[in-house]
């Protein structure tokens, strides 16, 4: 069984690393050796000043990455402020008082654009800083490919629409990723981000309070305390802002806890434990035991996913522009 065991991971592995090679890629490695070399030592170095004085940054990061990603394709849309005829998708339902990480952006980009003038784009940045994010809390590091230009629009209705929300069901969640050509894989290995970071009461109140989703997730009601502690952050009325970690076990680093939260009834958000509780065909049961009971397998999932999502929608060699403010298009 062990020997069995071992030689499936194994083959995961080797298929998560076929997958990243056989992408047809638009982009490229290495892309601003010529133009700007020192351009990822540059994001790399401000990402870990920022996590260090904010551990939870960490999570902030790679978040944009993902909510830029879903929205149009990863073209940095979610960075612009409404200005004009632009309206800016930080007010959509899933960003608005949430999405978090825009100063360090910014300031990463004021050094590149002194160093590099309208050279690195501020799409390239966020796939930069996910990378070096999920590095620092002692997650996976990964080759990031780059060449994206930078969005001269933003979707609202696109931000409201495709980003999940936390108490999707498991139908919904699978459909938003397969609207981004993302498959069950990279849904469950994504899902695992949520092993860092917090989220507001709003987004957990009704895993908290509602008696059917009680049901589902304890019907055993073995985990009275950890829905009590949860309570104790989140009142039934009120406090909508209050926080808690999406991990409670290791919230600030980035490992596989997540997957065994999840198997415990510990998920935070609803959009978490329906990864266990939906899933009749058990095929996402399997990925996230697997994931549970072996770390380096999550992280070369998610890692492949990361890269794979990172390709969505991208725009490249005369479109789009590489703006010199992340917050507005250029004049």
């Amino acid at each position: 069984m062990e020997i069995m065991r071992a030689f499936l991971i194994s083959l995961v592995l080797v298929l998560n690393a076929v997958r990243v090679l056989s992408y047809d890629q638009l982009l490229v490695l290495d892309y601003y050796k010529e133009a700007c070399p020192l351009a990822e030592e540059i994001v790399s170095r401000n990402v870990e000043i920022a996590v260090l004085k904010e551990p939870r940054m960490a999570a902030s990061l790679l978040r944009l990455h993902f909510h830029d990603c879903f929205v149009m394709g990863c073209d940095a849309s979610v960075l612009l402020d409404s200005y004009g005829d632009i309206v800016s998708e930080k007010q959509a339902v899933p960003n608005r008082n949430s999405l978090r990480g825009f100063k360090v952006i910014d300031e990463i980009k004021y050094i590149l654009e002194e160093a590099c003038p309208l050279t690195v784009s501020c799409a390239d940045i966020l796939a930069m800083a996910a990378r070096d994010a999920v590095a620092l809390r002692g997650g996976p590091r990964w080759k990031v490919w780059l060449g994206r230009k930078d969005s001269l629009k933003a979707s609202l209705d696109g931000a409201n629409q495709f980003i999940p929300a936390p108490n999707s069901s498991l139908e919904t969640l699978i459909a938003n990723f397969n609207e981004q050509g993302l498959d069950i894989e990279d849904l469950v290995a994504l899902s695992g981000s949520h092993t860092m970071g917090k989220a507001r009461c709003l987004s957990f109140r009704q895993r908290v309070y509602d008696i059917n989703i009680e049901e589902k997730y304890d019907k055993y009601k073995r985990y009275r305390t950890f829905r009590r502690a949860l309570q104790s952050i989140c009142p039934s009325s009120g406090r909508d802002n209050a926080i808690a970690p999406l991990d409670f076990s290791t919230p600030e680093k980035f490992d596989n806890h997540y997957f065994i939260n999840i198997l415990g009834g510990k998920g935070l958000l609803g959009s978490d434990n329906v990864l266990v509780t939906e899933d009749h065909e058990g095929e996402i049961i399997k990925l996230v035991w697997a994931y549970a009971s072996n770390q380096e397998l999550f992280f070369s999932s998610f890692a492949n996913s990361v890269v794979k999502m990172g390709n969505i929608n991208v725009l490249t060699g005369n479109e789009g522009e590489i703006r010199k403010n992340c917050r507005l298009v250029n004049p």
